[in-house]
């Protein structure tokens, strides 16, 4: 057994009444999910159209009137960002009554990017805050009592500011996750390894090494947590990248890196100290294993806590991979708009709805979301069957088309558990086949399994051709290995997999509608470049990015091929 330091024993003797208290919340949650989610729901939308029923939006549509769920949907349209657009932009100059009740404060607005290249700007309010944190608590000590090591250990947790910027009226913009990071207290702050500020550090370079930096001097990281998976990856490889400059700064005390403003610098400074013993060590893990391995620089690693489901599932062989194959905690399907699942076990993407913090209505997948169509509630899914999601949140969001597509995975009692598969957009269909990007996802995975092959990262895009078809685009870690023989076999393979997913694209490959797909490896410096304009493009922020797997876009020239260099 491990020798405990003395202040992460005391901080979790501390803890325990805290952790006591979020137990039994949890536990009153699961209760309530197992017996009630029709009458719990109910209770939800009521509160939520009480919280905001003096607002300017629910006189409009006469929501302070609400009788029953009936009543609701006839009154409110479903509906996209637009629709709610203008009461955002009154919001933003002062006008909070737009859209919220008096006793529902604005925060923050949350920046996140568009389905389109525009980003958008939620509203987070106190009431949305207590019900944003209170699903991360019960995801947090669920997985904490599944892996009781976590009370000794500390967090790594990679974030955005929430102040990137600011309304006309003053009000921060930015994350949600800096908000929470910027609110909590010095016993809470303590289990992390990152402090607070760097989430605020204005060049992303210079915050992605105060990070790493941070992370590589604390011997006791118990866990790491993040949105997308391949952000674990590019935090692994920048260490590598920066080991010198890492290891020289451990033992010195010091940040050594020339984005950071004199300020920024001195704010740092309160949290570094010479390490020594420990840079000493990290450089014996680099002379004997040849880079900064994770498993080996944070010996009691235990779980890494990142999205599952959808498009990342491509880069989870490499994680377990790199990671030495530990647990996987899928921290739930939620966005800047709200929370939907908590998952409970580990290894799984499906998580029970938070039917606690907001009302959820359901279209099921394949049928047109017009502001009219017929939804169903929680409680009326069926398992196996794959829905589009609709919220109304304390924020001001109601009949929200968040445009997410789900899979009613099963139940826990009365309430379905529910996996992200894609984006309600991640469709592609040249000639009818309709392609969704959890098929891709899936069909890439088993011919990389068949081939024997690993892929860093890939995009599939629809190509105009005699006759069209698709080209996936790639990236390996050994790209000169990759022959034009064996980019025939991956794009040979990849299509015999899809055509057993997707029917339709089998009748259109037999019929030869469609051509086979083609394979093109591309070099870490071309995914780097489009990644980094598809992030500036769309408004949000690194951690916040998601990879498509799928770019429905026809001409993939105007979408991939124009942020490569011209030789390509």
């Amino acid at each position: 057994m491990f020798r405990i330091p003395l202040r992460n024993r005391v901080r979790s003797v501390i803890g325990k009444p805290v952790r006591s208290m979020m137990l039994r919340a949890r536990d009153r949650f699961v209760e309530t999910a197992r017996l009630r989610c029709q009458e719990t729901q109910q209770q939800t939308l009521a509160r939520l159209l009480r919280l905001n029923s003096d607002s300017d939006f629910s006189r409009r549509f006469q929501l302070n009137h609400f009788r029953t769920v009936a009543d609701f949907q006839q009154r409110l349209p479903i509906a996209d960002f637009d629709f709610f657009a203008p009461y955002i932009q009154q919001l933003q100059t002062g006008n909070h009554q737009a859209l919220l009740g008096r006793r529902n404060r604005l925060l923050m607005f949350a920046i996140t990017s568009g389905t389109t290249s525009a980003s958008k700007s939620i509203p987070v309010t106190n009431h949305f805050l207590n019900d944003y944190r209170r699903g991360w608590q019960h995801w947090g000590i669920t997985t904490q009592q599944q892996h009781p090591q976590l009370q000794h250990l500390r967090i790594v947790q990679l974030a955005s500011s929430h102040r990137s910027s600011l309304a006309p009226d003053g009000t921060p913009c930015g994350s949600i996750s800096g908000l929470v990071t910027s609110m909590q207290k010095f016993i809470v702050r303590r289990m992390y390894s990152v402090p607070s500020v760097v989430p605020g550090l204005q060049n992303p370079t210079a915050k992605r090494y105060a990070a790493v930096r941070f992370a590589y001097a604390d011997p006791w990281v118990g866990m790491l947590v993040t949105a997308n998976p391949s952000t674990l990856l590019q935090l692994s490889n920048f260490a590598d990248l920066h080991a010198e400059n890492l290891i020289r700064d451990i033992h010195d005390g010091t940040i050594g890196t020339a984005e950071l403003s004199r300020s920024e610098v001195e704010q740092l400074s309160k949290f570094l100290q010479a390490d020594p013993i420990r840079a000493a060590e990290l450089e014996r893990i680099v002379a004997e294993n040849g880079s900064l391995e994770p498993r080996k620089c944070w010996k009691h690693l235990t779980c890494l806590a990142v999205w599952t489901g959808g498009s990342v599932k491509a880069y989870l062989p490499e994680l377990r991979k790199r990671f030495g194959g530990l647990p996987l905690r899928d921290h739930g399907l939620h966005a800047s708009e709200g929370r939907m699942t908590i998952p409970l076990e580990p290894d799984s993407a499906s998580g029970v709805l938070d039917i606690e913090s907001h009302f959820f209505e359901f279209v099921p997948d394949g049928i047109p979301v017009s502001d009219s169509t017929q939804t169903m509630l929680a409680h009326e899914l069926c398992v196996g069957q794959d829905y589009n999601i609709l919220m109304t949140t304390s924020s001001g969001l109601y009949r929200y088309n968040i445009r997410d597509i789900v899979r009613c995975t099963g139940f826990l009692g009365t309430t379905p558990l529910l996996e992200f598969l894609h984006k309600g957009s991640h469709i592609s269909s040249i000639t009818g086949e309709k392609i969704s990007e959890s098929q891709v996802v899936e069909s890439v995975a088993a011919a990389m399994v068949e081939l024997g092959q690993e892929l860093r990262q890939f995009t599939l895009t629809p190509e105009w051709a005699s006759p069209p078809r698709y080209r996936l685009f790639i990236e390996t870690d050994a790209k000169a290995e990759l022959t034009a023989e064996r980019l025939i076999r991956i794009s040979e393979r990849v299509d015999h997999e899809l055509r057993l997913r997707n029917t339709e694209y089998d009748e259109k490959r037999r019929s030869e509608r469609l051509g086979g797909i083609e394979c093109e490896c591309l070099s870490p410096c071309d995914w780097q470049q489009w990644t980094s304009s598809r992030i500036a493009g769309s408004g949000g922020t690194p951690e916040q990015y998601k990879h498509p797997c799928l770019l429905p876009d026809p001409e993939f020239r105007g979408v991939f091929r124009k942020f490569l260099p011209p030789n390509h």
